[in-house]
Formats: C-alpha cells, structure tokens, sequence
C-alpha cells in the first residue's frame, strides 16, 4: 500500500473509503473491504481517506485507539491499495466543505463510501447530500455487535476505560493496541 499526504494524490479512477477509522474496528473494516472489494471487481484501485489525529481526537481531546503507524498497517492488511493521511490541524479543520470536494476530485473516484453520520468541512457544514452533487456516494450501514448495539470507536474508548477489555477487543477485532 502507498500512503500519501493529503492532496498529493492524484488517480485516474478509484474507489474511496473516508473515515477517522480510530481502532479500524469491525465496523471500519467493514467499509475498508467493500471498498477494496468494489475497486477489484471494477478494476480500479482502492483509496482510504483517513485523518491524523481523528477530528474527534482534535476538537473533544478523546483518546486515540491506534497511532497513524498502527491505523496505516490495519489498513495495508484489508487490501487498499492506497491510503491518503490528511493532517488535522487548526488549518485544515478550517477548510470548507468545497476544499474538501475539490481534494477528492483529484482522485476522480467512481464511487465514494461512508458512514451514515458523515460530515465534512469547516463547522462540519458538509454532508452525504452536498457530496452526492458531486460524486456517487454509497453509504454503509452500521455494524452491530452481538448484543445490537453499533460498533463505535467512543463505545470502544468506554470500554477499555471500564477495564472490559475483552468486550473491546471483540468489537476491534483484534487486541487493543497491536
């Protein structure tokens, strides 16, 4: 997998998966091996579109899950062919949804995948209607653990905070911090 910094990429055609992807838990490998999956069958390459640190991480000062080293290595393991880190900074949590359309436009994706809840851009005035004006969007549905409730990296921090380590490695799927 190559890793480039954010808008240094430029592609003739690909598949996006874009997320914070904390932990990469069940629920973001999920996206990431559709996203590959969708990129081998129509023969374009697979790009993951993260953030260091996740906006959650910046803006509420949450605990990260994985280091960019330990994120990136997860990601190489489920396929992607490519992984763009955008750094996130004051500046960059300032640029405007547009800036952000503009730097995927550069990927020229066929399709693009996210969460239900994504948003994007300064005060997060981005969102799945305003990207689907401009690329076809394919929005993944949530994963639920066994007992039914979703997968999440803050119900995973809650965990690991209250010592269930097990039940947080469950939903990771594999062992905190490896």
């Amino acid at each position: 997998m190559k890793t480039h910094i954010y808008s240094s990429l430029e592609l003739p055609q690909s598949i996006v998966a874009i997320g914070a992807f904390d932990g990469v838990h069940r629920g973001h490998q999920t996206v990431i091996r559709q996203a590959v999956q969708r990129g081998r069958k129509l023969k374009v390459p697979s790009v993951v579109f993260t953030f260091d640190p996740p906006p959650r991480v910046f803006f509420q000062g949450a605990r990260m899950l994985t280091t960019v080293d330990e994120k990136l290595a997860k990601i190489e393991k489920l396929g992607a062919k490519h992984a763009v880190v955008a750094r996130f900074d004051k500046v960059y949590a300032g640029r405007s949804a547009y800036e952000f359309i503009d730097c995927l436009a550069k990927l020229n994706p066929v399709e693009i995948m996210v969460g239900g809840d994504f948003r994007f851009g300064k005060d997060r005035i981005g969102d799945i209607c305003l990207l689907e004006k401009y690329f076809k969007v394919r929005v993944t549905q949530p994963v639920c653990c066994s007992e039914g409730s979703i997968i999440s990296s803050s119900r995973i921090r809650q965990l690991i905070s209250e010592g269930e380590i097990h039940i947080s490695n469950s939903l990771l799927g594999w062992p905190a911090g490896k």
